[in-house]
């Protein structure tokens, strides 16, 4: 991503790429489904927890955690940005 966009860092958003370097779901890659900037927290696709009623949720995972792999461009401000500056 640095070669590529010539950038440090890259906010992560909705319909990135991401993969998880640290914590217990270290090596999983996928979407990034939600995120939820108050907390810096994302939700990616696949990363699920069991719940105590039974099911499934999607787990948080904290931002500083992940490396983005591949940048979503569908929005033109945010291509400009990361391309054009």
């Amino acid at each position: 991503m640095k070669l590529k966009y010539k950038k440090k860092t890259i906010r992560p958003r909705k319909g990135d790429s991401v993969k998880i370097v640290r914590g217990g779901f270290k090596g999983i890659e996928g979407k990034v489904s939600r995120v939820d900037g108050q907390k810096g927290k994302l939700f990616v696709e696949g990363v699920n927890r069991e719940k105590i009623a039974g099911g499934t949720a999607l787990a948080p995972i904290d931002a500083s955690k992940v490396v983005v792999t591949s940048v979503d461009l569908d929005d033109k401000l945010r291509k400009r940005r990361i391309q054009g500056e």
